[in-house]
């Protein structure tokens, strides 16, 4: 395959994967159990989820590692296998994929709160980090996914883990926002101006934003990003906010509904549209034909 990097910077638009949290939970998972215990237990499982993204045309698989750095391991009590636990996943979404698109490393938030502002110094955060992407690296991805955060520190200290094992590997860092009255803000107070900048700054190859907002705010950020940033641009909307309806969380954004956006992020160059919470392959389906279209009538896609 054409590299990752390559195809983005010659303009083409990539379709992400959708929730893979969702899928889980779908198939059992319960709430407060470790997804990524999964990576030991059920393989076969996330093999399956990726077979299913990958047959409805995204171009990125994730694997489920988004809580397997080790901070976070080491509250389900798996740290000591974080190497097995990380390069299962990526060994499970491989053998789906098998070379017909790119595997995306997730990466997530330590679940602390760096100093002075919490209890965990950014060494700890980076140490943590550093054992997650060597065994992700080792194992085969594609891309890093650093993803989720609302720190713009911790996401700088995840790009350096990276970047300490690889300085070629390409990374994916997305930031997760707020609406205001003032305009979007991370939890911690970080703009999309600043993130742009701060992720360029600290090595991210791609920038963009994930989680926490429909389709049509993420249209905001989006225009808000291509406007601050010369990278290429990432968004993967959830579908819509999550509702409780008979005693079931349920996301009210259809695959119909979301897929009418598409055009409008393709128009503004973001270079890879995918989904987060909420959304299924059904959604991914609807934003590859949607894309496809753009490409059969002609019309350009990609990062502009």
């Amino acid at each position: 395959m054409t590299g990752f990097l390559e195809r983005l910077r010659a303009g083409e638009t990539l379709v992400g994967d959708g929730a893979w949290g969702t899928m889980l939970m779908a198939r059992g998972l319960r709430p407060g159990e470790s997804p990524e215990a999964l990576n030991l237990s059920d393989p076969t499982m996330l093999a399956e989820i990726a077979q299913l993204y990958l047959e409805v045309g995204a171009d990125l698989i994730t694997t489920n590692t988004f809580g397997a750095s080790a901070l976070n391991l080491r509250t389900h009590g798996l740290e000591d296998q974080i190497d097995t636990v990380n390069r299962a996943a990526v060994e499970a979404v491989a053998l789906a994929v098998g070379g017909r698109g790119y595997i995306s490393g997730s990466v997530g938030p330590s679940s602390r709160l760096l100093t002075p502002y919490g209890d965990t110094e950014p060494e700890e955060v980076m140490d943590s980090f550093v054992r997650q992407v060597g065994p992700l690296f080792e194992a085969g991805v594609d891309v890093i996914c650093i993803e989720t955060m609302i720190d713009l520190r911790e996401a700088a200290l995840a790009i350096s883990a990276v970047r300490s094992v690889s300085r070629e590997i390409p990374i994916i860092a997305t930031m997760t926002f707020n609406p205001t009255p003032r305009g979007f803000f991370t939890a911690m107070g970080e703009t999309v101006e600043r993130a742009a900048a701060g992720l360029e700054e600290a090595g991210a190859d791609v920038v963009g934003s994930n989680c926490g907002n429909g389709i049509d705010r993420m249209v905001e950020i989006a225009r808000e990003f291509k406007s601050h940033s010369s990278l290429p641009v990432i968004i993967q909307s959830n579908a819509g906010l999550p509702e409780q309806r008979n005693g079931e969380l349920f996301f009210p954004e259809t695959p119909d509904f979301m897929a009418s956006r598409v055009d409008e992020l393709v128009d503004l160059g973001v270079a890879v549209i995918g989904g987060c919470c909420g959304t299924g392959p059904e959604h991914i389906r609807e934003f590859r034909a949607a894309v496809d279209r753009r490409l059969a009538d002609g019309q350009p896609t990609g990062c502009r």
